[in-house]
């Protein structure tokens, strides 16, 4: 048991770096663990996002080939409270070591709200950030641009462009300009 806990937190810490909602990461199968190439391929996101794909860990590697294969999910359950309840058992432990409840306060989704408000934040690329997010609409994504803003205000300074990240020409061109 203490494996499954331990492999949960790191597949929280992932999920969170990775914008990972907690319902994808619990239902995560075997098949989508591809160990040759060290990613998990989310092949069935929720909410109708689109396939999205992550690099995992040599030490989660190792993690998930220690688990014994009971069924088709990597943690034999693709209910999402097993997951949730060592989350709030991590927060609810942190929040009490630094004395501090607004941290009671951040939910799982929280992590994937950061993630892209940050990834927006560091390339102002809504396209990226949908991609990542596996949105299958860019009015879903809109939101991030509204909560960058709030957090980290809008400067005259801040330059605006979007690009369409699957159009290689376009890339291209725009690497070329960057290096003149």
């Amino acid at each position: 048991m203490k494996g499954i806990i331990s492999l949960q937190n790191q597949v929280i810490a992932r999920a969170q770096r990775n914008g990972q909602r907690s319902g994808e990461a619990t239902r995560l199968k075997w098949i989508d663990l591809d160990e040759e190439r060290r990613v998990i391929i989310l092949n069935t996101p929720e909410k109708g996002s689109n396939p999205r794909i992550w690099k995992v860990s040599t030490r989660l590697l190792s993690m998930f080939g220690n688990l014994k294969k009971t069924n088709e999910y990597i943690f034999g359950n693709p209910d999402t409270r097993s997951i949730r309840a060592s989350f709030c058992d991590t927060r609810k432990s942190i929040s009490q070591k630094l004395q501090n409840p607004r941290l009671l306060r951040i939910s799982f989704h929280t992590f994937r709200h950061w993630k892209a408000t940050s990834l927006y934040h560091q390339t102002k690329n809504i396209l990226l950030v949908k991609e990542f997010l596996g949105h299958a609409s860019l009015e879903n994504t809109l939101l991030y641009i509204q909560v960058e803003q709030a957090i980290f205000g809008l400067s005259n300074d801040d330059k605006y462009d979007v690009t369409a990240t699957n159009d290689k020409a376009a890339r291209a061109s725009e690497n070329h300009d960057s290096d003149a």
